[in-house]
């Protein structure tokens, strides 16, 4: 598993839990951030402990990233949080379906 996590093979290995279940919720999100301002805003977005992981695109909504927090109305805070800090609109994106997609890999 490390040589395939060194190797870049894999980004990450952990476990994926359903958050509502125990509790807490997540959401996709995303910002324009103008590209002056990038990487500002990326460390300033990164800073953030709600913030799981964050992608960039090309597209208007050039910032993708994952809100968790341990409620549901932690969410709302982090937005709040996010559009203080980066002086940006924050277009959260919640899960309205979930879909199970079995993936099995010969080992």
């Amino acid at each position: 598993m490390q040589s395939l996590l060194d190797r870049k093979v894999l980004t990450r290995f952990g476990p994926m839990y359903q958050i509502e279940r125990i509790g807490g919720a997540f959401v996709l999100a995303a910002l324009k951030v103008p590209e002056a301002d990038y990487e500002r805003i990326a460390a300033a977005v990164n800073a953030l402990p709600a913030v799981a992981h964050n992608y960039r695109r090309e597209h208007a909504l050039n910032m993708w990233f994952v809100l968790a927090t341990e409620t549901p109305s932690g969410i709302a805070s982090a937005i709040h949080e996010i559009e203080l800090a980066t002086g940006l609109q924050v277009y959260a994106f919640p899960k309205e379906r979930e879909y199970f997609v079995e993936m099995k890999l010969d080992a």
